[in-house]
C-alpha cells in the first residue's frame, strides 16, 4: 500500500465521521488538513471515531491487524494526529513493521 493510498482512505474517514458531527463539518480534505488540536476538525470523540475507520479500511484491504492509537502513538513528542499528512507517514509506518515481522 503506498502512502497515496492511505492518504485517500484517511480522506475517506475524515469525510464519513465530519458528514454526521452537528453540525457537520464541510472543509476540503488535504494532505495538510488538521485533524486535532488548534484549528483541528475534529475534538477528540471526532479523532477517535476516524481512527478506529480508519483502522477497519486498513486492516480490511491489506487483511492486517495494526492498532493506530497504541502506545507507541501516544508516546511520540509530535503527535501522529496533528493532520492528514502525519497519520500517512504513521500509518505507513505501522504496516512496514507488521510486514517485516510477518517476513
Amino acid at each position: 500500500m503506498e502512502r497515496s493510498d492511505i492518504v485517500e482512505l484517511i480522506v475517506e474517514s475524515v469525510q464519513e465521521i465530519a458528514a454526521i458531527q452537528v453540525p457537520p463539518i464541510r472543509h476540503e480534505v488535504s494532505d495538510q488538513s488538521r485533524l486535532y488540536g488548534k484549528h483541528g476538525c475534529f475534538d477528540s470523540l471526532g479523532l477517535v471515531s476516524v481512527i478506529l475507520g480508519l483502522e477497519q479500511k486498513v486492516n480490511d484491504r491489506l487483511e492486517t491487524t495494526i492498532s493506530i492509537a497504541d502506545e507507541r502513538a501516544m508516546s511520540q513528542q509530535n503527535s501522529p494526529f496533528r493532520t492528514v499528512g502525519s497519520l500517512a507517514d504513521y500509518v505507513l509506518l505501522l504496516i512496514q513493521d507488521q510486514l517485516r515481522q510477518a517476513a
